[in-house]
């Protein structure tokens, strides 16, 4: 049995679609924890209430990245991880931590990659004039919003969508891809090739 930590700064939307696809589709693994870099993100009772370890790293407490994602590094390591999931974890990580757990780590994104890395990835596509939008699965390199793409859900951009809606829209497609992106890692069903993800069973990586 697989061993996932999940990495989360909040509520921790996508940690709870996880664990909820992890139960009901009886994966081969369990969520051997949830850390958090905040002792207030309202993820760790939802843990906590399902009989999950958690533990937190406070960001303020260390001098820089580094120190931190040394720290961070260790607590993650003592859980054993075989995939570590980042689910809206607010902390850019150094090479040295991406490194440290190369090929292991995922992250979603809310745009379709390449397309509008960083932040207010919606705003940007409605002020482009986007007629699609949509999130990215992609497994985590030193590059920020770069890495392998292991997942993409299209969703429209409708007349009159605010940030919000689309946000909304997005997210809803979020809570569907990662956990298939995260139980293909856990089956081991996913090889790169000269960059590119390919699922070995040939099963969709594209949500329309």
């Amino acid at each position: 049995m697989k061993n996932i930590v999940i990495l989360i700064s909040g509520r921790g939307s996508n940690m709870q679609a996880i664990v909820r696809a992890s139960v009901s589709e009886g994966w081969n693994a369990r969520i051997a924890a949830v850390v958090s870099n905040r002792s207030d993100a309202a993820g760790l009772a939802f843990a906590q209430e399902r009989g999950i370890a958690t533990a937190v790293v406070d960001h303020k407490g260390f001098d820089g990245r580094e120190a931190f994602d040394a720290e961070l590094a260790r607590v993650v390591e003592g859980f054993a991880p075989d995939v570590l999931v980042l689910a809206g974890f607010m902390r850019i990580l150094t090479p040295d931590f991406v490194k440290r757990f190369e090929g292991r780590i995922l992250n979603v994104h809310p745009s379709l990659l390449p397309a509008f890395t960083g932040l207010h990835t919606h705003r940007r596509a409605i002020e482009a004039g986007c007629k699609v939008a949509g999130a990215t699965v992609h497994v985590v390199t030193a590059e920020l919003d770069h890495g392998p793409i292991v997942i993409q859900a299209v969703v429209p951009v409708l007349p009159g969508d605010t940030e919000a809606t689309l946000s909304a829209r997005v997210l809803a497609r979020e809570h569907v891809i990662y956990p298939r992106a995260v139980r293909w890692m856990v089956e081991g069903v996913l090889r790169v090739q000269d960059g590119v993800v390919l699922h070995t069973g040939g099963e969709s990586q594209l949500l329309v």
